[in-house]
Parts: C-alpha cells; structure tokens; sequence
C-alpha cells in the first residue's frame, strides 16, 4: 500500500512525453501508468500537461505601518471574469541560472519600484497540478512603504502595473468581496493576517 501519496522507484512508468506545443509556455503529451493506493499499477492513461517555469512571489510589508504592497494589471486568463485587471503580490518567472531570492528583488524594482534585502520564505505551493507543473514560492519583506506607488513594469514586455499601498483590513475585505481572487495573493494576504505580529516582532517595530 502506498504510504501517503509519496512517490518510490517503479511507482510511475512513464512510456512517452512529446511536446505538442512550444511558444513561451510549453504543452507536453505524457502517457503513463501509475500505482493505485492498494498497491496494483493501473492501466495506461494520457495526460496533457502544461509546462511552466518555477514563479516567485514577494508579499512587501511596511514595518512602520503593516500596510501591504499589491499590484494590478490585466490578466489574458482573467478576460471573460468580472475583474480582468488582477489584484496581485508582486511576481515573476525564474530564468536559468537565476535563485529565487535573486528573482524576487528583481521583480520587485521592475514592478514596484521598491528595493528589497531581506527576505523570509513563507512557502511553495503548486496552483494547478491537475495539469501543470508549475510551482510558485511565496515571499515576504519588509521596505519603506511611504513613496510606493505608481505606474510600473517593463514597456518592452507590455507591461502596464499600478502599485497600491493597503491596510491588511482593506486587502481582507477585497479577498471577502471576491475582488482578490487569483491564489498566490488570496495565500499572502491570509498568511499574513495570521503572522503580522510574529512579523512585527521579528522587524523590530
């Protein structure tokens, strides 16, 4: 019997993977077989998985006032919801080569206009596994919050990203209103309503 879903040698058979699609993401076609919970491999089954590269994410938080750094720009996936123009912790794509702690400050300038140095891991989590294996870790960090704002983001990308400075009560009613409802800041925005005083601590304020 398998022991919580952890994964041994032998207890996925993979018999082909072709990429169907390359573009900026990737589409792949797997075939496969897979140990069922009472210990018998299971018949062939075909699964498309969408190929991403691992995402970062920094929660800012301003000591002096534990108000929180969101941003907001449109989203191609979000069109056909009521709010296309996401509310967002500030993200980005890991390149080759590149760490984590390297992508979050970056991203941080490019679509915040705030530097960051200290960076506290909360957690990874994977958004959609049923069909991608994209996985995403959550940052937070402390910065000067009192000039943040504005328009940023890179032209050359498109880019086009409005920074907001909130309350932890304001970004909890919108998470309440379904007005924040993409997961990487629905996290954020609970993890830190359940750590703000360890946090408060911990930066001294």
């Amino acid at each position: 019997l398998m022991n919580h879903g952890e994964s041994e040698a032998g207890d996925i058979e993979v018999i082909q993977r072709d990429t169907v699609f390359q573009g900026f993401y990737r589409l792949d076609r797997v075939r496969l077989k897979h140990r069922h919970f009472d210990g018998s491999m299971g018949p062939e089954i075909s699964r498309e998985l969408f190929v991403r590269p691992h995402a970062v994410g920094v929660l800012v938080i301003d000591p002096e006032t534990s108000e929180l750094l969101l941003i907001e720009q449109f989203r191609v996936g979000a069109m056909a919801d009521k709010y296309p123009w996401q509310i967002e912790v500030v993200a980005g794509l890991v390149e080759p080569g590149e760490s984590l702690e390297a992508v979050a400050i970056r991203e941080t300038v490019e679509e915040a206009g705030v530097a960051i140095s200290e960076l506290e891991k909360v957690f990874e989590f994977m958004p959609s596994a049923g069909g991608s294996d994209e996985r995403f870790t959550l940052f937070v960090a402390p910065a000067n919050l009192s000039r943040a704002g504005g328009v940023h983001g890179l032209a050359e990308e498109g880019e086009n990203i409005r920074v907001t400075v909130v309350s932890l009560n304001q970004a909890l009613q919108w998470l309440a209103q379904g007005r924040i409802n993409n997961a990487p800041c629905m996290l954020a925005v609970q993890w830190y309503a359940a750590n703000r005083d360890r946090l408060k601590k911990k930066w001294g304020k």
